[in-house]
């Protein structure tokens, strides 16, 4: 199958992002995708200096490229910082490089504290264009954070519940049909494990999901 690398992008200890992240990591585990989340708090990772630095001080720097290099695919989730995304994330992805991100699968998610808006996904979409990665039109930004989640980590709105289903089974989706997996192949997964096979992108509303752009392909510069 194709295998996934999820990023966080905060360093808080109870952090919303990594709650959502994981539970992203499961839909798509469950879709028969490996799935390994970088925990940046647990890096030490420098502040990016410009360039193609090596960074020989800072070992954490090639296992994280390591890591994205050998990913089909990508899961960002950051919480909404001013704005827009978090600067922990956005140093993560200037330490990483054409290299590592080009043609990378990803898919996109926010958490926010007050109301759902596309501010911080809007902003990595441009960021992953730019490097030439492929992000799926769906997305997940999710306000109120602090009551999506309970004691376990697992969402408690259904509607919300459903919209990861889509996200992962777009994200499979796609990245199977990038990397040449066959069709048949990833729609015998999706069938068995998840019950339900999308043609092409799942349509969902964008008042939940944030911007749509049309297709996979169309984020591309």
């Amino acid at each position: 199958m194709v295998r996934f690398v999820g990023i966080g992008g905060s360093l808080r200890a109870d952090a919303h992002s990594y709650q959502a992240l994981h539970v992203a990591a499961e839909r798509l585990r469950s879709l028969g995708a490996e799935v390994e989340v970088i925990d940046l708090r647990s890096l030490n990772l420098p502040f990016c200096r410009g360039g193609q630095d090596e960074y020989l001080d800072y070992p954490d720097v090639a296992r994280l490229r390591q890591a994205v290099k050998q990913a089909d695919g990508l899961i960002l989730s950051t919480p909404e910082y001013h704005g827009s995304l978090s600067g922990v994330l956005k140093n993560a992805l200037d330490l990483l490089s054409f290299e590592q991100l080009s043609d990378k699968v990803t898919g996109l998610i926010s958490v926010l504290g007050g109301q759902s808006n596309s501010n911080a996904l809007n902003d990595l979409r441009v960021i992953m264009r730019w490097v030439h990665a492929w992000v799926i039109p769906e997305q997940v930004a999710i306000g109120q954070a602090w009551s999506a989640f309970d004691p376990n980590g697992q969402l408690r709105d259904e509607k919300l519940s459903e919209r990861f289903d889509q996200f992962a089974r777009s994200l499979v989706e796609n990245t199977c049909k990038l990397r040449g997996v066959s069709v048949a192949s990833a729609q015998d997964v999706l069938v068995s494990q998840a019950g339900v096979l999308t043609t092409g992108s799942t349509n969902t509303d964008s008042t939940n999901n944030g911007n749509k752009e049309g297709t996979a392909t169309s984020t591309r510069s």
